[in-house]
């Protein structure tokens, strides 16, 4: 029998492992952060500290600093001159720059699931839209679970197109903003009243079912616009300096 013996025989092992561990720590912070913003749980303009994220996530904050640094080169987190970490402020000009991007690349997207999408995908997608429908229909919905639901019934579409590269591009933009458009839609139900999101899916999920890249493409497009025209007639976000 066999035993492997940890000795000075071997120098550098143990570092290695402990090397390895921190990347896949880092890995996991970045992927919890990633989240949060995806998920509308942070405000843009909201500031933190190194100490203050490694508290909420419960780690040390070298892992920490290693996804921020990630985060900040994907636009979706700011490094300031005090060493302040901050999700980056959205301006009118920005958010209608990007809205404009977004309702290309997710209609392509959508277009592409019409084609592609196999019978399961399209049954998860239509889940995901079932229960929006009846969130969205209570006298008080939920803005969070809306918030959850819509992103699933997004991605479920923009992964069935099976184009791996776009979805790595759609999902930097939803990185961007997604702390106003998640945010916007949890702090009150108004949106889902007014917007009437689940009519959009529910064209989106009819040309699914058919096939239908360009009225899959146009659906989706409708939607992104919708929510965006909302947005930008409250008048909460600032205008470019």
């Amino acid at each position: 029998m066999e035993v492997l013996v940890m000795s000075h025989a071997e120098p550098g092992l143990a570092e290695k492992v402990a090397r390895v561990s921190r990347v896949t720590l880092s890995e996991v912070v970045y992927r919890d952060i990633r989240e949060l913003i995806l998920a509308g749980q942070v405000a843009p303009g909201e500031k933190f500290t190194l100490r203050g994220m490694a508290e909420a996530v419960g780690t040390s904050p070298m892992p920490v600093r290693e996804a921020v640094g990630r985060l900040s080169a994907e636009g979706a987190l700011e490094i300031l001159p005090n060493r302040a970490i901050r999700v980056p402020i959205m301006t009118r000009e920005r958010f209608a720059e990007l809205t404009i991007i977004r309702a290309e690349m997710e209609g392509l997207a959508a277009e592409y699931a019409a084609r592609n999408a196999g019978a399961e995908e399209i049954a998860a997608a239509c889940g995901f839209h079932e229960e929006f429908a009846a969130e969205s229909a209570k006298a008080d919905p939920d803005g969070a679970a809306a918030l959850r639901l819509n992103k699933d019934l997004h991605f479920a579409v923009y992964r069935a197109a099976h184009m791996p590269n776009l979805l790595q591009i759609i999902d930097g933009l939803w990185l961007q903003v997604g702390p106003v458009i998640n945010l916007d839609l949890r702090a009150s139900g108004r949106r889902l009243k007014e917007v009437e999101a689940h009519k959009h899916h529910a064209r989106l999920i009819a040309a699914l079912k058919a096939g239908d890249g360009a009225s899959a493409r146009q659906a989706l497009a409708d939607d992104i616009r919708a929510a965006a025209s909302f947005i930008l007639a409250t008048g909460d976000l600032p205008s470019a300096p």
